[in-house]
């Protein structure tokens, strides 16, 4: 296995343990190779759930850009709903994954399609 067959176990893990979730993983898979190289990144591979311009970044340039859904409140009530979901405690919130939950939370699985 490749490294990035092992972070999207890694990812996998954490829906599974963390967030109570049974990852589709053929979407989590596509989701990671979206991230593209910031998976390999400490620092980009994981959200800081606890910086406003970080949650601003994910509405920015995810959910905004990415997944094409327009600016509202809705977007950041999504955002805290997914990192209450992960656990406040939990240190690493991992981008893929935080980033798999919105995209099945807007039911936006078709862009990766």
């Amino acid at each position: 296995m490749g490294k990035r067959d092992d972070l999207i176990a890694k990812y996998a893990d954490d829906l599974k343990n963390k967030c109570g979730i049974t990852p589709d993983m053929d979407l989590l898979t596509k989701v990671t190779i979206g991230c593209g190289p910031a998976i390999y990144d400490a620092d980009a591979s994981t959200v800081a759930a606890s910086q406003e311009s970080e949650l601003e970044t994910v509405k920015n340039n995810f959910l905004i850009k990415k997944l094409g859904l327009a600016d509202g409140p809705e977007l950041m009530d999504a955002i805290n709903s997914v990192v209450e979901t992960y656990g406040q405690s939990e240190r690493n919130k991992y981008r893929a994954v935080v980033y798999y939950m919105l995209t099945k939370h807007f039911g936006k699985e078709s862009i990766y399609g």
